[in-house]
C-alpha cells in the first residue's frame, strides 16, 4: 500500500513548519522558517506559490474576518497576501532578541496557542503563549528549549504541547476559562525515535506526531500508546495537518537544514492515513 507521495516543486524548505489547511481557499499553507518564506499548495489545481518573508515566520492562523495572524521572530502580526501586507500587532519578548516563534495554531474558542524559543537552542527561555481575540496575550508555560505543537483533543479536555529538545510531549488539563493546569509528561521519545515535533489530532482523538530525526509520523492513542507509524524518506519531519473537503488528506512538512542536498529532505508530502482530521480553527480576532 502506498502511504505517501512527494509533492513535486522546485525548492526545498530549509526548515518547513506551520502546516495549515484553509477550507475557504481549498489550499494548504506552510512556512519555511529559515527561508524565510511562506508556501501555498492549491488543492484545486496543484499550483504552488511561495512568498519571501522579511524575517523568520513560524506559523500563521486564519482569521474569521479574513487574512491571517502570523507568528514572526518579532512577534504577532496581521498578514494578508496578494498583495503582501504585514502589520505588526505586538511583541511578547522584546527582552529576548535572539528568540523567535516556532509553532502555533488556534483552538476551538478562537484563541491562538504558540511557542517561542532561543534560535541558537542554547537556553531554555522558550514559553507557551495564548493570544486572545482582543489582542492580549499571556504566558501559559515556560522554560522550553524547543516548543512544538500545540494540539487539542476533540473533547476539549486536553492540550498537548512538546518540548522537542527534551524529547517529551506534555498533556495539560484545560479549564472552562481557557486556562491550563496539571502539566504531565504524556509521551516520551527514545533516542532511536528522534524528537517529537509538530502534531495534530484526528477525529477519533488520536494524536499524530512528526519525528524530527526519526523519518516518520506516528499515531498515538488518546491514552498515549503507539498505534502505528508511516515511514518517510525525509529524516527531519516537522509538521502535520489534515486537509481537503472531507479532511481525509494529510500533508507533512520537513527540513533540509544540516543535511546533504537530496530531493527528499526539505520536501513536502501528502500522506494517506485512512482516517479523517478535524476542521481548522479560526482566530476570532
Amino acid at each position: 500500500m502506498v502511504e505517501w507521495r512527494l509533492i513535486e516543486r522546485d525548492q526545498r524548505d530549509m526548515l518547513g513548519e506551520g502546516t495549515l489547511w484553509s477550507q475557504q481557499e481549498n489550499a494548504v499553507y506552510w512556512t519555511d522558517i529559515l527561508g524565510p518564506a511562506l508556501n501555498r499548495l492549491s488543492l484545486d489545481d496543484g499550483a504552488i506559490q511561495r512568498w519571501p518573508m522579511p524575517e523568520p515566520l513560524g506559523w500563521l492562523a486564519e482569521r474569521m474576518g479574513g487574512g491571517f495572524i502570523a507568528g514572526f521572530q518579532s512577534g504577532f502580526a496581521h498578514m494578508s497576501l496578494d498583495p503582501l501586507s504585514i502589520v505588526p500587532l505586538s511583541d511578547p519578548e522584546p527582552h529576548l532578541p535572539g528568540s523567535r516563534m516556532n509553532d502555533g495554531k488556534a483552538d476551538a474558542s478562537g484563541a491562538i496557542w504558540c511557542g517561542t524559543m532561543d534560535m541558537a537552542e542554547e537556553q531554555d527561555v522558550g514559553a507557551l503563549y495564548r493570544l486572545d481575540p482582543d489582542g492580549s496575550w499571556a504566558v501559559m508555560d515556560s522554560a522550553y528549549g524547543v516548543p512544538n505543537g500545540p494540539a487539542f483533543s476533540p473533547c476539549g479536555q486536553w492540550l498537548y504541547h512538546s518540548d522537542t529538545a527534551k524529547r517529551v510531549m506534555y498533556r495539560f488539563a484545560r479549564s472552562a476559562d481557557g486556562g491550563i493546569s496539571d502539566r504531565e509528561p504524556f509521551i516520551r521519545f527514545a533516542e532511536e525515535d528522534g524528537y517529537p515535533d509538530g502534531m495534530t489530532v484526528d477525529a477519533e482523538g488520536h494524536i499524530w506526531v512528526a519525528h524530527w530525526g526519526g523519518g516518520r509520523v506516528s499515531r498515538f492513542t488518546p491514552d498515549g500508546k503507539l498505534d502505528r507509524a508511516i515511514l518517510l524518506p525525509a529524516k527531519q519531519v516537522t509538521n502535520i495537518c489534515f486537509a481537503g473537503p472531507e479532511l481525509d488528506r494529510m500533508f507533512v512538512s520537513s527540513a533540509a537544514i544540516g543535511l546533504p542536498n537530496t530531493v527528499y529532505d526539505g520536501g513536502f508530502y501528502e500522506l494517506f492515513p485512512g482516517v479523517r482530521g478535524l476542521p481548522t480553527n479560526l482566530f476570532a480576532g
